[in-house]
């Protein structure tokens, strides 16, 4: 008996994108530890009109198919704002699911090689969902419970497709856990002497009365503290207040927080409650019940993820981000939060690296980014 044919075909049509949205159901099946997407909120990621990324790049997604049942996709991904800031022809791919076959992720990523390279793109690297300001990396190591929030999780068998189809490592990100909220005696004696040396510095959290001035604070200051990170590239203001908007319905704001020096913002930290668990009851959909589970377990949050903690350049080695996690410790105590992840850290960043291991963390997850030339 002939093998089914395999066909891989461009996402044209609202009917090929629900397909696109809805294939790893049959990939993850009852996987325990898969945390299944908000279809509708997936779907806004592909609207050129609604979602920002789109004003400065381009996406070209695609679906494999084989004897009638769609069996992988995956999104080619030109981000000129990417090419323009580190003056480098990368292309990405992203979104890439696939059943264990090497024959069909092959073929998804032959397709979308093709397509960057008729753009001028000479690599092609990932994942990436669109860019390391969202979802990056794929999960190598750490297949032990779900992921955290805006985290990415897959298969085991993942790293062997993408590695036989001739991509090798570009960069490894890692996931640090800390198991608990008790303050290292190390820290509390830091930020005592911190405070000392500078009383000029305070910490407050962010304003939800102002909640759009905080952002625009927020955004100036990651722009600039993260500038010369591996792989970063500047949000736009649209970006910005576009995460901001969709974020906001899961923030705490205690765990959202500002250094300041003389009244200028000079530092700021973004936690987030690990909503996870509560969008794996949701299965996909907000309604009818969705909704209400997601709000009930969002609740119950036990644990935290760390996205960013950083600093003005100038303001780097002066010991205030010890009082900055001096506070995050005591928000977690004072709102019952058992501990979290501080991800992702670049595996070379060793300052960081360094703190995480003294504020008792260890690395429990690795990511990681693979790149290919394209022809």
């Amino acid at each position: 008996m002939p093998f089914p044919s395999l066909t891989v075909h461009p996402v044209t049509t609202p009917r090929d994108l629900n397909r696109f949205a809805r294939l790893p159901w049959s990939i993850y099946g009852k996987d325990p530890c898969w945390v299944p997407p908000l279809l509708g909120e997936f779907k806004k990621l592909f609207d050129t009109a609604r979602h920002p990324f789109h004003r400065h790049s381009m996406v070209q997604s695609f679906l494999a198919v084989q004897g009638g049942r769609d069996v992988g996709r995956i999104t080619a991904i030109w981000n000129r704002n990417h090419q323009k800031f580190h003056a480098e022809d990368v292309g990405f791919f992203g979104f890439f699911e696939s059943i264990d076959d090497p024959e069909v992720s092959a073929a998804l990523f032959e397709m979308a090689a093709g397509w960057l390279a008729e753009r001028g793109l000479t690599s092609m690297r990932g994942p990436a969902n669109f860019s390391s300001n969202e979802e990056w990396g794929l999960l190598v190591d750490g297949w032990n419970g779900t992921p955290k929030v805006m985290m990415t999780y897959n298969p085991t068998y993942y790293p062997g497709l993408i590695e036989r189809a001739g991509f090798t490592k570009a960069k490894d990100l890692v996931a640090y856990f800390i198991p608990h909220n008790v303050i290292p005696e190390r820290l509390a004696r830091g930020n005592e002497i911190v405070r000392r040396r500078s009383p000029d510095v305070t910490i407050r959290s962010v304003n939800m009365k102002k909640f759009e001035s905080e952002v625009a604070i927020i955004s100036s200051i990651y722009n600039r503290s993260w500038e010369r990170n591996w792989g970063f590239v500047p949000m736009t203001d649209p970006e910005i207040k576009h995460m901001a908007k969709e974020l906001r319905p899961v923030v705490d704001p205690d765990l959202i927080y500002f250094a300041e020096k003389d009244g200028k913002v000079i530092g700021f930290s973004m936690s987030l409650p690990d909503v996870y668990p509560a969008l794996q009851k949701a299965n996909g959909r907000l309604f009818p019940l969705g909704l209400i589970k997601l709000l009930w377990y969002a609740r119950k949050a036990e644990w935290v993820r760390v996205l960013t903690l950083g600093l003005l350049p100038e303001y780097r080695k002066s010991g205030i981000d010890v009082m900055m996690y001096d506070h995050l410790f005591k928000v977690c105590q004072d709102k019952g939060y058992r501990g979290g992840e501080f991800s992702w850290l670049l595996e070379d960043n060793l300052v960081i690296r360094t703190a995480m291991d003294n504020l008792g963390g260890y690395v429990y997850r690795t990511y990681r980014l693979y790149e290919k030339p394209v022809a």
